[in-house]
């Protein structure tokens, strides 16, 4: 395989919204492996901010319009859905608005809370024709990743309408592999990656995101962290006097099968535990599916007939 140190990356262009990458050379095959993983990452897994709520005076449900404003209520909630922001903590934050007319309604009208910032500021958000207009929403935002639908956030309140939430800062990935040469070699490939945000981070710390993610999925693959789960040793109960003596009918079976079980003398969990499957179904009325009752039921109670 290929020196890894041999390995570049460059930027061939940066804006604040995108970005050109090449990753160069790779082993054949590994262009794809590599950029199929990260676009796959870059457009599902990043985290980012949006609009989650919203609660407009005068609206009782998204299908309602209001007086004096161009957009009806669901133009106005879409608009709302590409407002772009920041958010620097991790709670939930309230955003308002209440503007009158005439007025041409913008992203930076929003009243910001410490720690938010919207990139898109010119962002139309709708029209108030005149002076009787009036435009008063309240608005909840939060960090998540991926695409979150309305209906998964119930409404915690009247008049409270939940919006779909796109929480990823990319906008869209390509990726493309050519062949490329190291000496005499020609069959090494040449990873170009194109990637456009929405502006709330720049495309080479997306890319870094990304990598850093399957960085630590591969890491759990190559190096397992220790096991938190408890050894069956821990989790059986210890087989006291007191436990085996304890009597079967408070293991809550049905009477019938206590009743049996009596009759061979197998009045305790003790007993039960003695005896091997065989003598336990030449019992009368005693098959199969009773000693595997009995066993659930000494299960529940972390004890294990070996």
């Amino acid at each position: 395989m290929l020196d890894l140190s041999q390995i570049e990356v460059v930027t061939e262009k940066e804006t604040t919204e995108f970005g050109k990458f090449i990753i160069e050379p790779l082993d054949q095959g590994y262009g794809h492996t590599i950029g199929n993983s990260l676009r796959r990452v870059l457009l599902s897994s990043l985290a980012g901010a949006a609009i989650t709520q919203v609660k407009i005076s005068q609206a009782k449900h998204q299908f309602s319009s209001l007086p004096g404003m161009t957009e009806d209520v669901v133009e106005f909630i879409l608009n709302l859905k590409k407002v772009k922001l920041k958010i620097s903590g991790e709670k939930p934050v309230k955003l308002t608005l209440d503007l009158r007319g005439p007025k041409e309604v913008k992203a930076k009208d929003i009243e910001k809370a410490a720690g938010v910032e919207i990139t898109n500021g010119d962002l139309v958000l709708a029209h108030l024709s005149d002076s009787k207009a009036r435009l008063t929403v309240q608005m909840v935002a939060e960090n998540g990743r991926g695409y979150s639908l309305a209906t998964e956030r119930a409404a915690a309140e009247i008049g409270v309408i939940p919006i779909d939430a796109n929480f990823s800062p990319i906008s869209s990935v390509n990726y493309s592999v050519d062949s490329t040469r190291v000496g005499r070699i020609t069959n090494y490939d040449k990873l170009t990656i194109e990637l456009k945000t929405d502006g709330t981070i720049k495309p080479s710390e997306a890319l870094k995101q990304a990598s850093k993610i399957l960085q630590d999925l591969f890491m759990i693959i190559y190096q397992p962290p220790a096991s938190t789960k408890k050894t069956k040793h821990e989790e059986t109960v210890a087989l006291t006097s007191e436990v085996l003596n304890t009597s079967l009918e408070e293991l809550d079976l049905p009477v019938r099968l206590t009743n049996s079980l009596k009759a061979g003398k197998v009045e305790t969990i003790g007993d039960f535990l003695t005896k091997d499957r065989k003598e336990l179904t030449k019992m009368k009325n005693v098959g199969p599916k009773s000693i595997e009752l009995v066993e659930e039921k000494l299960r529940e109670r972390s004890i294990e007939k070996k």
